[in-house]
């Protein structure tokens, strides 16, 4: 499939993985006028479009959805099934496109937006009394971002599979990768990496480097690279339709490692790095200074590396020497400073949040948990946050019975000012599997760290 197919393909899947905002209940029926019911739809003011859909009988909540990264179509929920079963239970869904008028990567705009649409669709329903935020992947961090900022406005978010750590740590951690396949397995090329000026050129990037993976997982030292790029890119080494290899078959590991590869999973990454240096208005990201023997040893994949590249005969330490001697990105200050106001969650916390994440998720690692937890942690509020695991391949990959028992726990966080236990794995897998849905498969997990290590940004260089 050509490069630029699979990248249309990869936006439209994203554009469906949106986030869901929840909002506040509203006043009891007999004190207020039953709201308008159905679909309702509007603009904002930036051009942004707006849906909602309100059940008849509607409990109170409203539900405010921020979508995921792709085109920038109005969404009220990450799945129909999701939708038809919320609004048999009484929420009211709402969401926005975000301004339609800049780049998919709609930061700039994206939680101004989410609060208009709470503004615009209260008017025409009555105020909640109670609204919960929920975002899926990109969205899932503009949800971060509510839970940072919305205290009086929402009473708590939902976030499944969000990209929490913030376009900075995401653009870094991507480049490593793209630069360790560039400069190993494309030594004699010059391979543009950043600052594209088109996205016909980030596809031609994305072909370059998917076909010299292709060509080298023919060998023993090609499949070692490729499982060093995937250690840098945190890529899982669990493949959709794939029994999940064993914790020493390093071989199996990097097989299903490029299962993704071969999926177009570069072909998303450079599209959406287009889209990044877009919004932030240059390239954010950065390895000058970067030690990779450093970042490798604080990989969970460093054994399996390390492993494949005695079997292949091939010297590790001389190639992250090469990848340390050579690098040499450096990032447009001014997009690092945009993309830390406009693309970070920070990270206080407002209201509870929990997220939720798939444990082999190849466009937005689990181990971003790991990372967002910590700076949670620093900003002292840790107690707002809970994070549950569902072991399942792929992005946003979650059944609606997961997705919904997750809403009702924190529900009761919200209503009792307590998590207790309904946020731990077990009474996640209860809540979810009582439904009669399609079933669950929360599990106990903690995420490994995220590979991302940066000193500070460098001065702009040549690249």
């Amino acid at each position: 499939m050509p490069v630029r197919t699979r990248l249309r393909i990869a936006l439209t899947t994203l554009a469906t993985l949106a986030t869901t905002t929840l909002t506040a209940l509203p006043a009891p029926a007999a004190e207020a006028a039953a709201p308008a019911a159905g679909n309702l739809t509007g603009t904002l003011s930036d051009g942004a479009a707006w849906t909602a859909d309100v059940p008849e009988h509607w409990n109170g909540t409203l539900l405010l959805f921020s979508h995921g990264f792709g085109p920038t179509v109005a969404r009220d929920a990450p799945t129909d099934a999701v939708r038809t079963e919320l609004l048999a239970e009484g929420y009211a869904l709402a969401g926005s496109s975000y301004d339609p008028h800049g780049s998919m990567w709609a930061l700039n705009s994206a939680e101004r937006d989410q609060f208009a649409t709470l503004d615009a669709v209260t008017a025409k329903i009555g105020a909640p009394r109670r609204t919960i935020a929920v975002g899926q992947s990109m969205g899932g961090l503009v949800n971060a971002q509510l839970a940072r900022d919305g205290a009086g406005r929402i009473d708590g978010a939902l976030g499944q599979c969000g990209l929490v750590a913030g376009g900075t740590d995401l653009d870094n951690y991507q480049l490593d990768a793209e630069y360790t396949i560039a400069r190993l397995l494309l030594p004699a090329q010059d391979v543009k990496l950043v600052r594209f000026g088109s996205a016909d050129e980030a596809a031609a990037t994305a072909n370059r480097l998917t076909t010299a993976v292709t060509a080298a997982q023919d060998t023993p030292r090609g499949r070692a690279r490729i499982a060093l790029a995937a250690a840098f890119l945190n890529l899982p080494a669990w493949s959709p339709g794939k029994t999940r290899p064993a914790a020493t078959d390093w071989a199996g590991q990097e097989a299903q490692q490029y299962d993704w590869f071969a999926q177009g999973v570069l072909s998303f990454i450079e599209g959406g790095r287009y889209a990044v240096e877009q919004s932030v208005g240059g390239d954010n990201s950065w390895n000058r200074g970067v030690d990779y023997a450093r970042l490798l040893a604080g990989s969970e994949h460093a054994p399996q590396v390390r492993a494949l590249y005695r079997a292949a005969g091939l010297s590790l330490d001389a190639d992250l020497r090469t990848l340390t001697e050579g690098a040499d990105y450096d990032a447009d200050p001014a997009a690092v400073r945009t993309a830390q106001r406009t693309s970070s969650a920070g990270q206080g916390l407002g209201v509870p949040l929990l997220d939720i994440h798939t444990t082999a998720d190849n466009l937005v690692p689990v181990q971003q948990e790991n990372r967002f937890a910590a700076r949670v942690r620093a900003a002292g509020d840790g107690p707002l946050l809970r994070q549950a695991y569902v072991e399942r391949q792929g992005h946003c990959a979650f059944t609606t019975a997961e997705t919904v028992a997750a809403l009702h726990a924190l529900e009761h966080r919200v209503d009792t000012g307590r998590w207790d236990d309904a946020a731990t794995p077990a009474a996640l897998q209860r809540s979810a599997t009582a439904l009669g849905l399609d079933g669950a498969a929360y599990v106990p997990y903690r995420p490994a760290p995220l590979t991302v290590g940066r000193p500070a940004p460098a001065r702009p260089g040549r690249r």
